[in-house]
């Protein structure tokens, strides 16, 4: 059964045949494609298509990233070969793993850090806003193979209900053990937010 429809999804910017790059859109929990979207003004370039899935009732998966894995299932793996899905489709229209960006924000930051750790590659770059890698605390999986210099940034608050700083340090550190060069910057008293020092960030490293 699939539960988040590969048909419902927001497209900006070139068209994916035409693309030189791919800049794929996860929205948080709550949230839609539209509003994740809105950031694409910020990373916009010639060529560039942005891609905005949207979760059936704007929830990847019900429970939080840090339950138990099996309560979020099948919705995980369901929004995890959503991913995978459009990953795909973006190499079958002639563009290159390294000329993929995935940005997430919340729910949608922890799916698509989720994804590239369990689909190592060369990636143009991953940026997790407010997310990390998704399982229990102290129960990370044994993510394996080669990033091969992929950036990555992980943006959060040290305060964030959501998101515990201690599993943005242990993401950074699986992904720097993948081989990602990985930039973790932790805000002090920031909420759970997106602000213009980590946009400015990721464009640095765009």
């Amino acid at each position: 059964m699939e539960i988040h429809r590969k048909s419902n999804f927001i497209h900006q910017g070139a068209p994916l045949a035409e693309a030189q790059s791919l800049m794929l859109m996860v929205h948080g929990r709550g949230a839609s494609a539209e509003s994740i979207l809105s950031l694409a003004q910020y990373f916009d370039a010639p060529h560039r298509a942005f891609i905005a899935p949207q979760a059936t009732q704007s929830t990847w998966y019900p429970y939080p990233f840090i339950a138990p894995i099996a309560q979020n299932e099948p919705y995980l793996s369901d929004a995890l070969a959503l991913l995978k899905f459009w990953v795909d489709e973006a190499q079958a229209q002639g563009l290159r793993s390294d000329q993929i960006y995935l940005l997430g924000f919340s729910q949608g930051a922890c799916l698509s850090l989720e994804f590239a750790a369990r689909h190592p590659q060369a990636y143009a770059g991953i940026f997790g806003l407010s997310g990390g890698l998704i399982g229990p605390m102290g129960q990370l999986s044994n993510y394996t193979g080669d990033m091969h210099n992929t950036p990555v940034f992980l943006g959060c608050s040290d305060v964030d209900s959501h998101i515990p700083q201690k599993r943005v340090e242990e993401s950074a550190e699986v992904f720097s053990r993948l081989g990602g060069q990985v930039t973790m910057q932790i805000y002090p008293n920031m909420g759970h937010t997106i602000i213009e020092p980590e946009i400015t960030t990721i464009q640095k490293m765009m």
